[in-house]
């Protein structure tokens, strides 16, 4: 990237490959194949017939991805050292369409949830490589109506959850362990919100303090909503 780190990708190409082929490009804070496919996944059955190069990687700081994982939506265009999702998939299609063997100079994404706001915040700046996204669920504005609030309406157990398994370890995706099978039981004894630093998380998991911080709509969740950067002349047709 262009502050140094280095993200763990996955290539994979087809073996009797002859042509040159796009590149599909799919960026994940979930893990990567830690092998070749032994057996082609049925959701990419037909992708492989058409012919594509499979790249999958791994976020900043996830697994071993170097630098840390911000669990940011938050995009800062104006510095050009600043780092973000926008800036890593830029500079990883510039890696990959200057270095991986045989491909076209094209290349598509696509994602659902996390992995489709990976795709989607590509817009703000994409590389002119970058020919075709599909984002599927892709947050767009977490205090107003997405995972994390329903119109300001915190959704504790997600934030909470999600925020633990992407961040509690950069090694692996954790699960909160909870003392007792009912969940829900859990959350009705928990108490005051402020409990779950003070009992569970004692201030280490930094999106968790980011959400209880900020529980209105303030500059804190406006710069989190990407979409509102996104301008009209920045779509190509």
């Amino acid at each position: 990237m262009r502050d140094g780190a280095r993200l763990q990708t996955v290539i994979l190409a087809q073996v009797n490959q002859k042509e040159a082929l796009p590149i599909l490009f799919h960026r994940t804070p979930y893990g990567v194949p830690e092998r070749a496919f032994e057996q082609i996944p049925p959701e990419i059955q037909e992708l492989f017939q058409d012919g594509y190069i499979f790249v999958v990687q791994n976020l900043r700081g996830r697994f071993k991805s170097e630098g840390v994982f911000q669990l940011s939506f938050a995009v800062n265009l104006h510095d050009p050292k600043a780092t973000n999702e926008t800036t890593d998939a830029y500079d990883s299609i510039e890696w990959l369409v200057k270095n991986v063997s045989n491909n076209n100079g094209k290349v598509g994404m696509l994602g659902v949830s996390y992995s489709g706001l990976t795709t989607a915040i590509c817009l703000l700046h994409p590389h002119p490589a970058l020919k075709a996204i599909s984002e599927q669920a892709s947050p767009a504005n977490e205090w107003m109506n997405d995972e994390e609030h329903h119109f300001g309406a915190l959704r504790e157990s997600y934030v909470l959850e999600y925020a633990v398994m992407e961040q509690a370890d950069k090694n692996k995706n954790s699960h909160f362990q909870f003392e007792i099978y009912d969940t829900y039981q859990w959350y009705l004894d928990l108490g005051p919100l402020s409990n779950i630093n003070a009992k569970y998380l004692h201030g280490s998991i930094p999106h968790w303090n980011s959400t209880v911080e900020h529980p209105d709509y303030d500059e804190f969740w406006k710069q989190e909503a990407w979409v509102n950067q996104l301008q009209p002349q920045q779509f190509r047709t």
